[in-house]
């Protein structure tokens, strides 16, 4: 009716994040642990048929992997809210990254020290596209306490590439490793970068003065 007062409701930007990783290193618990709506998860039981396939060696206690995606949602103000994807952890399901990132705007890397090994296909591929990420070691009870910049070296990752460590059962942890991945998405694309998504090259020195002659 005229005159009548309506509230204004803020609607929250829509921002697609990926979580990627290895098999079993914890992308559905992560998603699970903050997601505010019901997750979806495609999860399927381990079979024979995945035997010399999918390998298992560090996780033979897991009966489930995931073989398409995960999905979640959280809300970190009035202002923005993550839509999170998980990727499958097996190499035969890699054909589906490119649906799952396509329109992200950055990516949580998990990460399992005991099979740090596990973490390059992921890492190769979100560097290949230039997009920005951050590198989460998920603390798995019984592991062997790694120190962060030893996972950097051991992964190769340029110092601008935040590592951090989180436990994915906790809402709180995974909720710092995405406030970690904003200020990283803020940063990169403030950054001035060349098409592959790289900085560019550092500009040449100036050539010093030349010499005033003498009188």
């Amino acid at each position: 009716m005229p005159g009548r007062s309506r509230s204004a409701k803020t609607v929250p930007l829509a921002v697609k994040i990926v979580v990627s990783g290895g098999l079993g290193v914890g992308k559905t618990t992560f998603i699970g642990a903050v997601s505010e709506i019901e997750p979806l998860d495609t999860e399927a039981a381990i079979t024979q048929v995945s035997v010399g396939i999918d390998s298992l060696e560090g996780v033979e206690s897991k009966t489930t992997t995931t073989v398409a995606l995960d999905f979640g949602r959280i809300t970190l103000d009035t202002a923005i809210a993550l839509y999170l994807f998980g990727t499958p952890g097996q190499n035969r399901f890699t054909f589906l990254w490119d649906d799952l990132a396509e329109g992200a705007l950055g990516t949580v890397v998990l990460a399992d020290t005991r099979r740090i090994e596990d973490c390059f296909p992921a890492v190769d591929y979100f560097e290949a596209r230039g997009a920005p990420f951050v590198l989460a070691v998920n603390r798995f009870e019984g592991a062997v306490p790694v120190e962060l910049e030893e996972v950097r070296d051991a992964l190769g990752l340029s110092a601008d590439v935040p590592v951090l460590e989180c436990d994915a059962r906790e809402r709180g942890s995974v909720r710092d490793v995405l406030e970690a991945l904003m200020d990283r998405v803020i940063g990169f694309r403030a950054a001035p970068r060349t098409r592959n998504g790289k900085l560019p090259p550092p500009a040449p020195a100036a050539p010093p003065a030349a010499e005033e002659a003498r009188v």
